[in-house]
């Protein structure tokens, strides 16, 4: 008796723990923590912004010589100083630059992490408030991971004059999934679908509202998508998949050698160099 009742138990301990631990993955993937952002070596003038009543986001600004605006979006579990290098050379080419922590990220807040669809707001009053300081001129905007998803998922951000994304995911169940299977191996592929059922449960957020990939004809500006070759977060595969649902104009910059890293800490002298002629053929006057 006490074997069958060990043989009954133990399965169902197992599916117990499991679950428990799926959720609390799931917890730490949407919690929030806002924090302090010391932004040192750049004269940039501090921005606080109100996106929504949860959502005061918090920025950069640095002025420019007016050859147009670029706003510069960080990615997950990060914050603007992600952004600050390319801050810096963008400043020295004449833009003005504009840098914000994320809703939900650095000193930004929100009630959770919603992978880009709620982030989108903060990237919304983002761009108006770059609009209003640089009146008359072109805007770009360069977004990394996260910050490429919130651009492309926000739906009333307005028209840009040209869009840089950066190691972009196309749809969340690809990138729950690439991210397990680097944890976790092959059985990470079946395990992303108990992390993914907690989307409606946790958050109010269908599969199909955060998939940037059916956004892409949608953003009508002059994009360049980069990405690095080993990146195992967004495989290749994916990426050229944005790419080819991206409407024209467009480039694809393949990045030899590198994974999800920051690409311009990667590859800093051809990233200026591509990224550079990208902005000003489309941004200067």
């Amino acid at each position: 008796m006490r074997l069958r009742t060990l043989l009954v138990t133990l399965p169902l301990a197992a599916i117990v723990l499991g679950t428990s631990a799926i959720w609390m993955v799931g917890s730490s993937l949407i919690a929030v923590s806002p924090y302090q952002v010391p932004l040192t070596g750049l004269e940039a003038q501090s921005l606080s912004l109100r996106a929504s009543a949860d959502q005061l986001i918090a920025g950069s600004y640095l002025a420019g010589r007016g050859q147009g605006g670029v706003l510069l979006l960080h990615g997950i579990h990060s914050d603007r100083r992600q952004m600050a290098q390319r801050a810096r050379w963008l400043q020295r080419e004449g833009y003005a630059v504009m840098l914000i922590d994320l809703p939900g990220q650095g000193a930004s807040t929100a009630n959770t992490v919603t992978f880009g669809l709620r982030e989108a707001q903060g990237v919304r009053v983002a761009l108006d408030e770059l609009r209003r300081r640089t009146p008359g001129q072109r805007i770009g905007v360069i977004g990394v991971s996260l910050g490429a998803a919130s651009l492309v998922l926000c739906r009333d951000c307005g028209r840009v004059d040209a869009v840089v994304l950066e190691s972009m995911y196309p749809t969340i169940e690809e990138a729950v999934t690439d991210r397990l299977r680097i944890r976790l191996g092959a059985i990470g592929g079946p395990l992303s679908s108990l992390l993914l059922w907690q989307l409606p449960l946790r958050l109010n957020i269908g599969l199909d509202e955060l998939r940037p990939i059916d956004h892409m004809a949608e953003l009508k500006a002059p994009v360049l998508i980069a990405a690095g070759d080993l990146d195992q977060h967004t495989i290749l595969n994916e990426t050229r998949r944005l790419f080819a649902a991206a409407a024209q104009p467009k480039q694809l910059w393949v990045v030899n050698g590198a994974a999800h890293v920051d690409l311009h800490v990667f590859a800093p002298e051809e990233y200026e160099r591509r990224i550079g002629d990208f902005m000003a053929r489309h941004l200067r006057p």
